[in-house]
């Protein structure tokens, strides 16, 4: 039984897309977005240096997740809450937009005064509080899909936060759990397709999750970006090796650039206008 029908996220016709503008950059039908940045926030000097790199390769928007969800309780969770003084230099420094990832609704009121857009991660795509709360801030919200989640699921939880009346939903396809091992997730890249079919959201794509390899990630990126996304969230650092959590998924400033040049060149051809726009 299809449970979409009459919903908000449901696709009128082939007209209807929303494309999302935050301070001037646009997430949507016909442009291309680049989120780019370290998994997590570490210390002032990496979270400058990579911004300024990524802002100089084309990237719209930072990732300074001050939260990361781990498997394990003894790996690095991120800055906290007190990474905000790092936010405050970013924004002094760059001309980036602001996203992090958001784990709990005591965090709503930190977060959302200091960042552009809120990010609720695959852990908590089923946690329709939060869903809610973080609608109620009328944020622009990234919603990443479980790894185990089907496409209607997918759905139904972005509608917990336009059902609050925040229409402001980007989702991004994160790579699902298969019986494959080589790469940490499956990239569904068919779901991106799929979801402009079924939905007037934006969609994006995170390469780096999807994969786990850094190695891959740049094939993932293109792939992405012929079937259709609207952006990508990607994992970049300076020296990955000493990244504090997914270092083995994470790009280099220098094989960042490569990619942006391609994806540059591939989004000229297929007409996105704010990708296009940066590097002209």
């Amino acid at each position: 039984m299809n449970r979409l029908k009459e919903t908000k996220v449901q696709k009128i016709n082939s007209e209807h897309n929303t494309a999302i503008n935050v301070n001037g950059v646009h997430i949507g039908e016909g442009y291309f977005t680049v989120i780019a940045g370290p998994c997590a926030l570490e210390n002032v000097e990496v979270a400058v240096e990579s911004a300024k790199a990524v802002e100089k390769a084309g990237a719209r928007v930072f990732r300074c997740s001050l939260f990361k969800p781990r498997t394990s309780p003894y790996t690095y969770q991120g800055f906290g809450l007190e990474g905000i003084e790092i936010l405050k230099t970013l924004r002094q420094e760059t001309g980036l937009l602001l996203e992090t990832e958001i784990l709990s609704t005591e965090h709503i009121d930190s977060l959302a005064s200091e960042v552009d857009i809120l990010r609720v991660g695959s852990r908590n795509m089923d946690n329709y509080e939060l869903l809610k709360g973080v609608g109620r801030t009328n944020k622009p919200i990234i919603l990443k899909r479980n790894m185990s989640a089907t496409l209607e699921e997918f759905l139904l939880a972005a509608e917990y936060i336009l059902s609050v009346g925040n229409e402001k939903v980007i989702l991004c396809e994160r790579g699902i759990r298969t019986f494959e091992t080589y790469t940490r997730n499956t990239l569904d890249i068919l779901a991106v397709p799929a979801l402009k079919e079924l939905t007037h959201l934006p969609v994006i794509v995170d390469p780096s999750h999807s994969s786990g390899k850094s190695s891959l990630v740049p094939s993932a990126s293109k792939a992405a970006l012929a079937a259709g996304a609207d952006g990508l969230i990607i994992e970049v650092h300076p020296d990955p090796i000493k990244s504090y959590s997914d270092g083995e998924q994470s790009l280099d400033i220098p094989t960042f650039e490569n990619l942006m040049k391609d994806l540059f060149e591939m989004s000229n051809v297929l007409g996105k206008k704010s990708f296009t726009s940066v590097l002209n």
